[in-house]
């Protein structure tokens, strides 16, 4: 790669381009030498759906500009797939009906999109509910759930192009039967890992939750109200499973469907994985960004090169129109979907940078003013450049259907604001329309852990060394659910599809924040909301430097109180101490009689790893969701069932004299495990979606 073509590109950008990006011959060699390479290829693919060969020269050069200069740059399947005979559209909706039959073929049909790198969204609200009769096999069904975790595992299984594997968003609307399960099933941290998942709220629902007031359930195929459920049970669920694992988010879908310009063709029910694409059944979109941060002019109105940035809205749309007729789709249906309405999303990157340069922080009321602005320039050019294109290459098919009927639109929507993770990186930037996630940060792409000290951070400390930083140096966690709320909706005003934003909050905030912080985005018109508290997941894409930091095992006092419990296993009788200290407990010790050295050495290291664990803080359920029901070579029958190894014995143990009930209350439930205290489905003889345990047994 020479320096010439790699000049202005971060070491990590190049790294995730040559391993990504660009394009290998079949011996696994680079095709693509540098990024100049990768984006004439680009150029030149998208370019070959103008007009003429004059048109296609002129655009191949123009487009190659655009993202060489990193002013633009499409989304990833575009980079990737260009020239290469593949799909270059990011999102997908594929419809679930009640049937069989259906329900494999989108489990078919999602492999074809993931193989080919897209994403899809599912809306499983047709399907019904856990334990309804099925007649004509005489059984009972599965439910949502069920065959959501079926679509999972076949995304697990299919790798994209050696790039990246499958995503996924499963939705539920609100009113149906299974909602509380649907809540639930990500609890343990583990399960559905290819998904994220969303609860479809609708406007009846969220007015309920303010008044305290019950709404109605609906049976999927009847459409018939079945049953009432209490609001603010339901959404005070949702809150503690997004508190402690991020999911699920929630999207306002009667508000989606109120602002949907194609809704004529039927109601919107799902949306693309990261939620900002609302899309119909078999629909795609083509999704790209403008990078805000090379558009500061000091000299400028607002510091801001308005007729610059009016000149790239135009090439980018232009651009991700050409998209739509060189794809290559992976079903017919797909097809027909994309180009009858020929939705189209272009969104922004590096606005935490412009604001930055502008010396403005992030929460600040200039930097909502702005926003606005610079939103509202965006929409009405775009629109100005779609209806520009409709009158030398027609409107959309759909247009009669959609509410542009007499106006001249290439495409039904045309502004999507989508997370920009690796796009940005390649381009400099911060990450879509997100403050700095830190300043020192490692992220992890493609299983590669890429260390990172944001540019224009490490320019101000080298030329102000010693000096802490001016107040408009800010990062996610310095910044107020409520102004990150305020933010997406400054952007949501002008966006006609939706706005993909998280909701950073720090490790340490509480069920409370989240329940505002959703409540909120309902009420300053948002189209969904995502949260995330910082490291409430084993793993999370970006960690700060430093944080958040391990805890260190607490001191061991000189005295603790203690219980001691015997239990069969399959190896003798194991003997289980448990000391407590401030009432919680503090040491496990195992120790099992007349066995083999090593089986007395394996339940030793148990009770070392359990106590260096409670010592440090860790949540003694989550131990006990780690170690029960492992196998082993020995199972035996006791009277409390059947214990299948020593360390499914210790958790049984661990279970009868420290259920989570035992731990504190808690008030946001009504209906909790007495093994484990996690919230219970809202059935007449529940089963514990944690732990198993039935309250009928």
């Amino acid at each position: 790669m020479t320096t010439a073509a790699a000049a202005g590109f971060s070491a990590n950008a190049l790294r995730i381009l040559k391993a990504r990006y660009f394009l290998k011959n079949e011996k696994g060699e680079l095709a693509d030498a540098s990024p100049a390479d990768l984006f004439l290829r680009v150029a030149r693919a998208v370019a070959a759906a103008e007009r003429s060969a004059r048109d296609r020269e002129t655009w191949i050069g123009k487009f190659f500009d655009l993202m060489m200069a990193r002013d633009f740059l499409p989304n990833s399947p575009t980079l990737t797939g260009a020239g290469r005979d593949m799909c270059l559209s990011a999102c997908f909706v594929l419809p679930i009906e009640d049937s069989m039959e259906s329900i494999f073929d989108a489990v078919k049909n999602a492999a074809l999109v993931h193989k080919e790198g897209g994403g899809t969204g599912f809306d499983f609200s047709r399907l019904r509910p856990r334990g309804s009769f099925v007649r004509r096999t005489q059984g009972v069904a599965s439910g949502p759930v069920s065959f959501l975790k079926v679509i999972d595992a076949a995304t697990e299984a299919v790798k994209q192009g050696g790039t990246r594997r499958g995503a996924n968003m499963g939705i539920l609307r609100v009113d149906h039967p299974d909602i509380e399960n649907f809540i639930l099933m990500k609890r343990d941290g583990r399960s559905v890992g290819n998904f994220n998942i969303s609860v479809a709220a609708t406007d009846a629902f969220m007015e309920a939750v303010k008044k305290g007031t019950s709404y109605e359930i609906f049976d999927p195929r009847s459409k018939k109200a079945a049953d009432r459920k209490d609001a603010r049970k339901i959404f005070r669920m949702i809150v503690e499973s997004a508190w402690a694992i991020g999911d699920p988010g929630l999207i306002f879908i009667d508000r989606i469907n109120k602002a949907n310009p194609t809704r004529s063709q039927g109601p919107i029910a799902a949306t693309n994985p990261c939620g900002e694409q609302p899309l119909h059944p078999y629909e795609s979109c083509n999704l790209g960004s403008i990078n805000l941060a090379n558009f500061f002019d000091p000299a400028g109105k607002d510091g801001f090169d308005w007729d610059r940035f009016a000149g790239v809205i135009a090439a980018a749309v232009r651009f991700l129109d050409d998209v739509i007729d060189v794809n290559k789709y992976p079903l017919p249906a797909i097809e027909a979907m994309s180009k009858g309405n020929r939705r189209i999303g272009l969104g922004v990157m590096g606005w935490a940078d412009l604001l930055i340069k502008r010396k403005i922080r992030y929460d600040a009321p200039e930097a909502l003013a702005l926003a606005d602005k610079i939103t509202a320039f965006l929409r009405a050019r775009a629109e100005e450049e779609s209806s520009r294109l409709a009158n030398t290459r027609g409107d959309f098919p759909n247009i009669a259907k959609s509410i542009y009927k007499g106006r001249r639109m290439r495409n039904a929507t045309v502004l999507t604001i989508a997370p920009t993770g690796t796009i940005s990186r390649i381009a400099g930037c911060s990450s879509s329309i997100e403050p700095v996630f830190a300043f020192t940060f490692t992220s992890r792409i493609l299983d590669t852990e890429l260390k990172d000290v944001h540019p224009l951070y490490a320019e101000w400390a080298e030329k102000n060394p010693g000096t802490e930083p001016p107040a408009y140096f800010v990062t996610a966690h310095d910044i107020s659910p409520e102004a990150h709320l305020r933010m997406q909706a400054a952007f949501q005003k002008h966006v006609d599809n939706s706005v993909s934003k998280t909701i950073n909050l720090p490790h340490e905030a509480s069920l409370k924040d989240v329940e505002t912080a959703y409540l909120r985005a309902f009420d300053l018109k948002t189209k969904g909301i995502t949260i995330y508290r910082d490291g409430c997941r084993e793993e999370q894409v970006l960690v700060k430097a430093g944080g958040p930091a391990a805890r260190l095992p607490e001191e061991r006092p000189d005295t603790l109180t203690s219980v001691t419990d015997k239990i069969k296993t399959g190896f003798g009788n194991l003997y289980i101490t448990i000391t407590f200290f401030n009432q919680k407990p503090f040491e496990v010790f195992a120790s099992i009689g007349k066995s083999g050295y090593s089986t007395m050495a394996d339940a030793e290291a148990i009770g070392r790893l359990l106590s260096l664990a409670l010592r440090s803080g860790v949540d003694p359920k989550e131990l006990v969701s780690q170690l029960k029901g492992i196998g082993g070579s020995e199972p035996i029958f006791t009277e409390g069932g059947l214990v299948t190894s020593i360390p499914d014995a210790v958790a049984r143990v661990l279970e009868r004299h420290f259920g989570a009930a035992k731990n504190g209350s808690r008030d946001m439930y009504q209906s909790q495990c007495k093994q484990c205290g996690a919230t219970l489905p809202d059935e007449k003889c529940p089963v514990c979606p944690n732990c198993g345990w039935n309250k009928c047994s």
